[in-house]
């Protein structure tokens, strides 16, 4: 089992309109840096673990925990001449962006990027890197195990 860090921006998909969505369930769609990509495509596994993590808003941090609930399959919006995730090169047959879907586990309070950064135990966390701006990054299990029993209050 791998733990995952995945940042969605609150104005596309929140952690409460996941709480709201059938199955409580959402395509992990428009990732378009390769590297992100990959981690999808080529290292998720159903049931790995996802920190929910809202960025490009005012408070930016870990809003719940998710897991992995499919493997990977090719990112419909590619194909979508309306989308802004279209991509002219991408085609059925050989597509260039993959998704899964992340499920939720449970919403918790608001975690933030200033609260992480106050503890060591999470020091070499890979999203408190200076210039780090992946939206998909891996966790040690040591920092889900911190952040899940440490820092998350119900």
């Amino acid at each position: 089992m791998r733990y995952w860090l995945m940042k969605s921006e609150p104005a596309d998909v929140s952690i409460d309109d996941l709480a709201s969505f059938p199955d409580q369930s959402v395509a992990w769609y428009g990732v378009r840096n390769y590297q992100a990509r990959n981690f999808m495509r080529d290292q998720m596994a159903i049931g790995d673990g996802v920190l929910f993590y809202h960025s490009n808003c005012k408070i930016p941090g870990i809003a719940g925990i998710a897991r992995v609930s499919t493997t990977a399959y090719p990112d419909a919006k590619q194909y979508d001449q309306t989308s802004k995730y279209f991509d002219e090169k991408a085609t059925p047959e050989q597509p260039r962006w993959f998704n899964v879907d992340v499920q939720l586990v449970k919403k918790i309070p608001l975690i933030s990027l200033s609260e992480l950064r106050l503890h060591p135990e999470l020091e070499r966390m890979r999203t408190l890197q200076q210039g780090n701006r992946l939206s998909i990054t891996p966790l040690d299990p040591l920092e889900w195990n911190y952040i899940t029993t440490v820092l998350v209050r119900d």
